[in-house]
């Protein structure tokens, strides 16, 4: 079992290594609650030394098994994982339904992916997700990301865009009720971020990009100084190839030599192809790194100087 991946549900494909339980139809959030193995809850208990109350600081203790999630100061406020499933079904209305949910690190993270309507851009079929993530341990805020995947090639399309969030984030501090009751702006953020990422793409997808370009950006995005060792140059020249060859694909040929086509291909890189140190976590990893921010995707989104 991954060292990452504790507990997980998800729809009809294995999305990684294919821990967890597997169900045939998008389940709502009562039950993905279950499915997920997510149905405990975070308690927060004083900690000690071996002669008195440490004062300031508390435990987070998980309430299934008395595992310590974490330990926070005492003005830390925990998001359950209930509230985490009664937020996204509150955000989005109707009858929400889960495509895959499940518990990190030994449930200091948790993640649920909740489908909204599809849409098209450009003429392909785009399913937006909305990914909400949370931490007990302290580490991190409660995050809401909007994650839209091309459908014909599975590409994730994590681009940033300068007039459009695609994340909303709440410390555990505070009234953390009313920052939850007041994120339902994520769901206007979402819509945003879609109708900017469809004009985005139509200007992509209209301006020309040269092959020279193209080597010439993957030469500043992977430089190699003067005295590289051969092992350097082999593996770079292993990157740029494999660039090309995504660049190249059945999925991206009506946007070769163009902008989108090029960033297309970035994300198919990314999103899919092997690490070239192959940890065992790489999956959960690039996961991460495709929910949240992907620099690679970012520093060719600087080189293309595109302004969006």
């Amino acid at each position: 079992m991954s060292a990452n991946v504790e507990t997980m549900m998800y729809v009809r494909e294995k999305p990684w290594h294919g821990i967890g339980t597997m169900v045939a139809e998008a389940p709502t959030s009562a039950d993905a609650l279950r499915l997920s193995g997510l149905d405990w809850s975070v308690n927060q208990e004083d900690l000690f030394t071996v002669t008195q109350k440490v004062s300031g600081y508390k435990a987070n203790v998980r309430s299934s098994d008395g595992a310590v999630l974490g330990v926070v100061s005492d003005r830390y406020r925990i998001c359950q994982n209930t509230d985490a499933f009664a937020f996204t079904d509150n955000l989005i209305g109707g009858d929400v339904r889960y495509e895959t949910a499940g518990s990190l690190q030994g449930g200091k993270r948790i993640w649920l992916l909740a489908k909204l309507p599809d849409t098209q851009i450009l003429g392909d079929k785009t399913e937006p997700y909305l990914c909400f993530t949370n931490t007990h341990d302290g580490s991190g805020a409660i995050r809401a990301i909007m994650t839209p995947i091309r459908v014909v090639c599975n590409n994730t399309l994590n681009i940033a865009l300068g007039g459009a969030k695609r994340a909303w984030s709440a410390r555990h501090t505070g009234d953390l009720d009313a920052k939850l009751g007041e994120a339902h702006r994520c769901l206007d953020m979402a819509g945003e971020y879609m109708d900017a990422l469809a004009v985005a793409a139509d200007k992509l997808a209209n301006t020309t990009v040269t092959d020279e370009r193209i080597q010439q950006i993957l030469s500043e995005m992977f430089p190699l100084e003067e005295d590289a060792s051969d092992r350097e140059k082999s593996k770079v020249k292993q990157i740029k190839d494999e660039y090309m060859v995504c660049y190249f694909m059945p999925d991206i040929a009506k946007f070769k030599g163009t902008e989108w086509g090029a960033v297309n291909a970035m994300a198919d890189m990314v999103g899919h192809n092997y690490p070239h140190r192959n940890t065992k976590n790489y999956r959960e990893n690039n996961w991460g790194r495709i929910m949240d921010d992907h620099a690679m995707m970012d520093k060719l989104m600087t080189l293309l100087a595109v302004n969006v």
